[in-house]
């Protein structure tokens, strides 16, 4: 008999889910991970690290008072990596706490070490001391997250050139910097950097930034960042970074020099399956280190699962949340409906951007009608009580059958706002149901009613125009 019914390899947002939810089902579940990483990448080097951050460059920065109080408003002058890391610091250290509190209350072994594959039903763990034991189980579900993915050809110190996992150990803001990549993870820390004061440069070979967004809403990101002097190189490739004493000099193929305090790379992600010895379970990993899946996640090896980043795309803590959830059920045998096609995209820039659905671009590919309805904050009380003139929603409906397509916010609170529209879609709501709901006021919120009254108006003159 197997040591567990299942072992998770693996501790962040997929490999938890996974093991609480195979626990609540009253399996004998275990969890592997390295001591320093109970929670995974997200907890203590990606998610909520720069989110928290994030929220620390706001408060202290007063950079969205500024439209209330003046542009020289801050609540701090000189702001220190010591005032930054202090609340980081602290929501890591309870985050830790309340996970450990919930694999122990839910009875899931949690074992500190490196697991590799010994056979398809073995892990063999290496313990800090250097000891090894051996596990067995009857399903295993692979979670080992990923690591930013590293040019050979740059010489990283983790202080002068950094990837996003080193950016967190700062010594200091730095007053120049740049920043290779602008997908997610570059753009929320350019807007960071740029929110205390840096003076940002964004490379991208690329002719374009967070492409598979609505084009409105990335203009007004790009307006806003350059408005705090970030400069933006697209279409450019880095040919070499240099460190010299006093900082550093990045070389692009056009023949550009730009030199910076610092340099950040964000190249993409490498999946953390190197040390798995895959091939002792009969499976292999991709180039970039992902592992293949089926619609339920099974690997090739049918008792064998993978869930979050380790398999790709979308590659985010909230649908690596579910997958692990959905995975635990079907290694339970428990009845479980695939995840929906609609998931809500968070990008935590300054300001936010979160959508659901399709774009007005790929509508318009799929030759698909659509109008468009938009509430601004600045015309929202509650828009000039927080001081966000700028945010704005954005509604797409079938004039058809009256269902949105899409929803686009950007501003204060968009990656929370979303979810009222996902709810709509989800259920398979009409634009009538925002029109006749009732919101608080003054909220945020009740930029749903605007922009769902400024649709059916424009679908109401076309009807009138028709008949």
């Amino acid at each position: 008999m197997p040591d567990f019914d299942i072992l998770v390899i693996g501790s962040g947002p997929g490999g938890q889910k996974a093991a609480i939810a195979a626990a609540k089902l009253g399996r004998r579940v275990a969890v592997v991970d390295h001591p320093d990483m109970v929670g995974g990448v997200s907890i203590h080097t990606g998610t909520i690290p720069s989110k928290t951050l994030r929220e620390a460059v706001l408060y202290l920065t007063g950079l969205t008072q500024r439209d209330l109080y003046g542009q020289s408003y801050r609540l701090k002058e000189e702001i220190t990596v010591a005032d930054l890391t202090a609340r980081t610091r602290h929501v890591v250290g309870r985050e830790v706490d309340v996970i450990r509190s919930q694999l122990s209350r839910n009875r899931v072994s949690l074992f500190t070490g490196t697991g590799r594959f010994m056979d398809p039903h073995t892990v063999a763990i290496r313990e800090v001391s250097g000891d090894e034991r051996r596990l067995s189980a009857e399903h295993i579900i692979i979670a080992t997250g990923t690591r930013p993915a590293r040019p050979a050809s740059v010489e990283f110190d983790g202080r002068s050139i950094m990837d996003s996992d080193n950016v967190l150990n700062l010594e200091r803001v730095p007053r120049s910097m740049v920043i290779v990549g602008a997908g997610v993870i570059g753009m929320e820390y350019a807007s960071m950097f740029a929110a205390l004061g840096s003076k940002v440069t964004v490379v991208e070979k690329r002719h374009a930034m967070l492409d598979f967004c609505d084009v409105e809403v990335i203009e007004s990101l790009k307006y806003h960042l350059r408005d705090l002097a970030v400069t933006f190189r697209f279409g450019e490739t880095v040919a070499a970074v240099e460190r010299h004493p006093t900082g550093t000099l990045t070389v692009l193929e056009s023949g550009k020099k730009i030199p910076a305090d610092a340099v950040m790379y964000s190249a993409g992600r490498q999946g953390l399956t190197d040390e798995l010895d895959l091939d002792k379970a009969g499976l292999a990993a991709d180039p970039r280190g992902r592992i293949k899946v089926d619609a339920h996640y099974r690997t090739e090896v049918g008792h064998i699962y993978a869930v979050g980043d380790v398999i790709g795309f979308p590659a985010l803590a909230a649908t690596s949340m579910e997958q692990g959830r959905l995975a635990a059920y079907h290694a339970c045998g428990e009845p479980v409906e695939e995840m929906t096609g609609l998931q809500p995209i968070g990008i935590y820039t300054i300001p936010e951007i979160s959508f659901i659905g399709r774009t007005e671009d790929q509508l318009t590919a799929d030759r698909v009608p659509f109008e468009v309805g938009i509430s601004r904050y600045r015309e929202l009380a509650r828009g000039q009580i927080i001081g966000d003139a700028h945010g704005m929603l954005k509604l797409l409906v079938s004039p058809q059958d009256r269902t949105l397509l899409g929803v686009h916010c950007f501003g204060t609170g968009a990656t929370e706002l979303i979810h009222i529209g996902q709810s709509v879609m989800g259920c398979g709501g009409t634009v009538d149901y925002l029109v006749n709901a009732v919101f608080n006021y003054p909220t945020l919120a009740e930029s749903y009613k605007v922009a769902a009254l400024d649709a059916t108006n424009k679908i109401r003159q076309i009807d009138r125009l028709e008949h």
